[in-house]
């Protein structure tokens, strides 16, 4: 199976890697087995543009070639285990910051493509701490640069792991004991929820993200009296402002609905900055932030970002298709803030835009004339069938 692309038009070092892909012919053994001339390929380059900070090519082979790989060679077993890549790369230090970020990866597609063990949870949190740790010791603003996409899955993933987490914990039935007895050994030391809500606030405080927002509403240019020495470094800023969406879905979860939307408070949804900075973002943010606008009953604030949100959504539906990791997620959120937008609508009756109205129509019709008609017991489960997923008592 050759690789797809325009291998002609990428760097030398990018066509070794993309020619290679789907060829096993050539291999390397390792503790896990053989690992594919391919991967191996990639590992190695990925390895070298992290170390030489070559953003560009980090972002094409995050964006790109991971994905492809992990759907061409593990799409249904774990990539090679951290030791084995430490080999491949030849990298002495397991602590340095390429080997933090594949473990990253690594516990990242076993929670996505395969079930996690009570020990891949346990590690795949302290590989968090050590990443945050990274970056909030660092007596300096840290060297490397990341892709703002792999930055937003880094906190989206780590507020995920945590909320799956305490999912796993409720199911009493199914742990056995020696995961019973796991749990009991470290469970002030494992996603405690302030733990996590700590390290997302540091994140926001360490760049002084708040402070940047409201100099940017007010058209302030962001200097370094504002930002500080570490918010003006992008890797610093751009962390913190996803921490906020982090801090405002978690808040959601948890059912603080106000302190949910206090996080949020300096952030302009209609921003063409920090807001669009990654698609994904902007949806989440929105579809949290609607949701609780809804259960504090301000319906009008709902119907606004939801038509924003959806209309965006609508006219950049091709960009998401093409992506297809995530163009499921993406249908989902579409589908269910279709659901509560038409439920908001329902208590507060304001003009929709006629795109969103149509959607509306095509694919909640019958539950808009339900829930018109004033049956509430119906209402009530349509609400929960679309609002998030809450941790359990």
């Amino acid at each position: 199976m050759a690789w797809q692309g325009n291998v002609a038009a990428m760097p030398v070092q990018m066509q070794m890697y993309y020619q290679g892909a789907g060829n096993t012919t050539g291999t390397t053994t390792g503790s896990q087995g053989e690992v594919a001339e391919p991967v191996v390929n990639f590992l190695k380059w990925f390895y070298h543009f992290i170390e030489k900070r070559e953003i560009y090519h980090v972002e094409n082979m995050y964006e790109d070639g991971y994905y492809k790989i992990s759907d061409f060679y593990f799409k249904d077993k774990p990539w090679p285990s951290p030791e084995v890549v430490q080999g491949i790369v030849e990298e002495k230090d397991e602590a340095c910051i390429f080997m933090i970020l594949y473990r990253e990866l690594y516990y990242r597609h076993i929670y996505a493509r395969l079930k996690p063990t009570l020990e891949h949870r346990f590690d795949s949190y302290a590989n968090y701490c050590e990443l945050f740790s990274y970056l909030l010791t660092a007596e300096e603003p840290v060297k490397i640069e990341l892709p703002n996409k792999w930055l937003w899955d880094i906190i989206e993933e780590f507020v995920y792991q945590f909320q799956n987490f305490q999912q796993f914990k409720s199911k009493a039935g199914k742990i056995n004991d020696e995961e019973k007895s796991m749990l009991r050994d470290d469970e002030d030391n494992v996603w405690k929820v302030t733990a996590v809500l700590n390290i997302l606030l540091q994140l926001t405080e360490k760049c002084n993200i708040n402070a940047q927002l409201i100099a940017a509403k007010k058209g302030e240019p962001i200097t370094e009296e504002i930002a500080g020495e570490f918010g003006m470094k992008p890797i610093y800023a751009v962390t913190g402002f996803f921490s906020l969406v982090g801090l405002l879905r978690l808040y959601v979860l948890l059912g603080d609905y106000h302190m949910a939307l206090s996080c949020i408070e300096h952030v302009q949804f209609k921003d063409k900055d920090m807001m669009a900075l990654v698609p994904a973002c902007q949806i989440t943010a929105n579809y949290y932030a609607g949701f609780a606008y809804l259960m504090i009953r301000k319906y009008g604030n709902t119907i606004q970002l939801y038509q924003h949100i959806l209309g965006y959504m609508q006219r950049t539906k091709q960009f998401f298709q093409n992506r297809s990791f995530q163009a499921d997620d993406i249908n989902k959120k579409n589908e269910q803030m279709l659901a509560l937008l038409a439920i908001a609508s329902t208590f507060c009756p304001l003009r929709l835009d006629e795109s969103v109205n149509i959607q509306i129509k095509e694919k909640q019709g019958d539950k808009v004339a339900r829930i018109q008609h004033g049956d509430m017991v119906f209402t009530m489960i349509s609400s929960s069938v679309v609002a998030p997923n809450s941790f359990p008592p």
